[in-house]
């Protein structure tokens, strides 16, 4: 590689700037100042660039280590650099210390605290790379942008919606309008989402939660050994790069204007009263593990950033993914920290989704901790504390903490009411008790140490593992598209294809399969907790049986919203689940209700068998349930809605006895019944179908 000598220090640049600045590329009134933390490098090059796809850097600044080091941070003010440029680092360290490091002088580096990565005119843009070519520098190799924090927020306001009443919507950016159909003029872009903020507003969520939108490369399979290398990374569960918006999801190009188009779409979802929670994933980087590519960490402080065996080669891999990142470090503490305060100070999101959250809880040798510091310095930290975080609380080396994750202020994706809730409507099963405990907000696991309900994200489906469709179609996950002979992917899915695998033309099998999705969504919007929908179950979106779309950037993974049509029954059903749960503070009370099924201690949860007594806890698919609020303090809670709802999980139609109305006479709110039944105001009796949801309200009576 061509080298240019360093520059002196003199008019152009200087050593130090008395302003304190944050880390990376800061622009001032008449330079920029450059900023990185490195322990162990012993030489330290700034490299500018006026193209992104520049071969070469128009100036390159070696900084002195006795003027241009303030104890770890190298620091160097440039004069007449300018936003819009581009940057990149180079790093030497001591030859005789290279134990757990991987220095090397010709190898480019991104600054991890970049506002924006560039290159890459487009998705799926191989930079004009060989299949296995890896770029270490040059035209193909992503450069960091130096951005101005210009964007204008004076007409923003945060939603601020309570944890109680959110609906998240779970999504992905270009998945949602890379189809066809999605009728918008900038397609799987952030601004092909905003064209579809009157949708979701007329579905009823008030929450999207974006799958990774960090800086990734998704060609990263683009390998000569690798079966996917025709793949992409569709989810980016894989960051390169994480203060910088992912430069493929911009309309106007990647070369900064990514970070306006972002900012862009939080105003207009704050703006339509939506919040936009991100997924992110701390847990481990694209950089994989020993003989992987090499963009950033791993040339500035390798064995600060992950967790390393003790023959400090290797890296201890408790994701699935190759490496673990060193979370509870200070440095990589500060870092998140930093990362996180500067997504919700700049850029206005509202909230965190942690994936493989429980890394969080590792130790520097990979033990678990009791208290992390990590998990609770971001739930203490003045500004991270009022947004939503929540975690996916397990690993991939089999730490399990839903129910347990060590910090009363997270909320937890709660995969137990996934698999409850799943088995229950799609086996045979008696689950009554189970069935209870997830409507009343798994109060079996959070229901201590002053805990509430909306310590969980209620699911049954997301992104991995089958849709709603394809989890009442198929019996057996169908992975092949992937490459890996379909050993990927989970094979305990709790579905049922109800006697035909895949698509079928019998309309019986039909309309038990759209039956069910009702009754799942319905359970789903009628349990205490947060509820979280997956983007294109409201349409009955398949994946073809797929239920680990990681790689397919294609229609098994996209939103093909003709589905609209061919399905309106259930997208209304869900508009219906949607305004029941936004209608009856009683279904998202936020702290856990009595229960019991004695009506003499007046429980706010009166469990209620099908003929007016108790339950059969023991070996009954039937449960029925008497809601409304109590509290003996507040009048206007004890003239509270009244909601009465009945599940039939057998096969057979049931009679059902119904209580009498605590107010006005019962109205029916919802019924996932093929044909809604028909209610008089003094009727005490109904018979309910197999496999069937009801949901009766009663408005408080009109005061004299």
């Amino acid at each position: 590689m061509n080298r240019l000598k360093r520059k002196k220090a003199g008019p152009h640049v200087f050593p130090f700037h008395p302003l304190p600045v944050p880390f990376g590329a800061t622009p001032l009134k008449q330079g920029v100042q450059f900023r990185i933390a490195s322990r162990h490098a012993r030489r330290v090059w700034l490299m500018l660039f006026n193209h992104p796809d520049a071969d070469r850097p128009d100036e390159e600044f070696e900084l002195n280590p006795e003027r241009d080091r303030f104890g770890d941070v190298w620091h160097i003010f440039v004069k007449r650099a300018r936003p819009g440029q581009f940057y990149a680092y180079r790093m030497e360290g001591d030859p005789e210390e290279e134990h757990g490091r991987f220095f090397d002088p010709e190898q480019w580096l991104i600054d991890p605290y970049a506002r924006a990565v560039a290159g890459g005119s487009r998705w799926g843009d191989t930079l004009g790379l060989q299949v296995g070519e890896v770029p270490r520098y040059g035209p193909a190799f992503p450069k960091s942008v130096i951005m101005e924090d210009d964007f204008d927020w004076s007409s923003d306001m945060t939603p601020a919606i309570p944890l109680q009443d959110m609906i998240l919507y779970e999504t992905h950016v270009r998945g949602f309008t890379a189809h066809d159909s999605s009728g918008v003029r900038h397609p799987g872009t952030f601004r092909g989402l905003i064209e579809k903020i009157p949708y979701l507003q007329d579905l009823g969520i008030n929450a999207i939660e974006l799958l990774p939108i960090h800086d990734f490369n998704e060609m990263e399979y683009y390998q000569a050994n690798d079966p996917r290398r025709e793949l992409r990374n569709f989810w980016g569960y894989s960051t390169r790069n994480f203060f910088s918006p992912h430069g493929r999801y911009a309309a106007g190009g990647v070369n900064g204007g990514q970070v306006r188009e972002f900012q862009e779409l939080v105003l207009a979802m704050h703006q339509a009263g939506i919040e936009v929670v991100l997924d992110v994933v701390f847990n481990h980087t694209t950089e994989g593990g020993r003989g992987g590519p090499t963009s950033s960490f791993r040339g500035i402080d390798n064995d600060i950033y992950y967790i390393m065996e003790e023959d400090g080669l290797h890296y201890r891999n408790y994701t699935g993914c190759g490496n673990t990142v060193n979370c509870n470090h200070p440095v990589v503490r500060r870092f998140i920290v930093d990362c996180l305060r500067y997504w919700v100070e700049q850029m206005h999101v509202d909230g965190f989704r942690f994936d493989l959250a429980s890394i969080f809880c590792r130790d520097q040798n990979g033990d678990v901790l009791d208290r992390p510091p990590i998990v609770e310095e971001l739930a203490e930290d003045p500004v991270l504390r009022h947004t939503k975080l929540i975690a996916e609380a397990w690993d991939a080396a089999g730490l399990y903490q839903v129910g347990s994750f060590p910090s009363p202020h997270w909320s937890e994706w709660n995969g137990r009411f996934r698999d409850d809730i799943r088995h229950f409507w799609n086996s045979d099963h008696a689950m009554l008790p189970a069935l209870a405990h997830r409507l009343r907000g798994s109060d079996d696991l959070y229901n201590h140490n002053h805990q509430t309900p909306l310590k969980s994200v209620n699911f049954i489906t997301s992104h991995d593992g089958f849709t709603l469709h394809d989890l009442v179609s198929y019996n057996h996950k169908h992975n092949e598209a992937n490459g890996e002979e379909n050993r990927d992917g989970d094979n305990h899915n709790h579905s049922n294809n109800y006697g035909h695998e895949g698509p079928t033309d019998s309309p019986k099998i039909r309309a038990i399969r759209l039956r069910q999705m009702k009754n799942m969504v319905a359970t789903l919007c009628l349990s205490q907790g947060v509820p979280m929908l997956l983007a294109g179950d409201e349409m009955g979106r398949t994946q073809q049986g797929s239920n680990n779309a990681y790689c397919q950037d294609n229609e098994i993974s996209w939103v093909d919203w003709n589905l609209l049509d061919r399905h309106p029954d259930l997208h209304r059903f869900f508009q219906q689940a949607i305004q029941m749960r936004h209608e009856f503070p009683a279904l998202r009370a936020g702290r856990f209700l009595t229960a019991g099924d004695d009506p003499h201690a007046h429980p706010e949860m009166q469990w209620i068998g099908f003929d007016g007594k108790a339950p059969d806890w023991h070996h009954g698919r039937c449960l029925a349930c008497l809601l409304q609020l109590h509290d003996e303090e507040d009048p206007a809670a004890r003239e509270a809605d009244g909601i009465f709802f009945a599940i039939n999980g057998r096969k057979e139609p049931r009679d059902l006895v119904v209580p009498r109305a605590p107010g006005q006479p019962w109205r029916i709110v919802l019924s996932t019944e093929e044909k809604t039944p028909v209610w008089t105001t003094f009727q005490q009796k109904i018979r309910l179908d197999g496999r069937s949801v009801l949901v009766l309200a009663s408005t408080p009576k009109p005061k004299p």
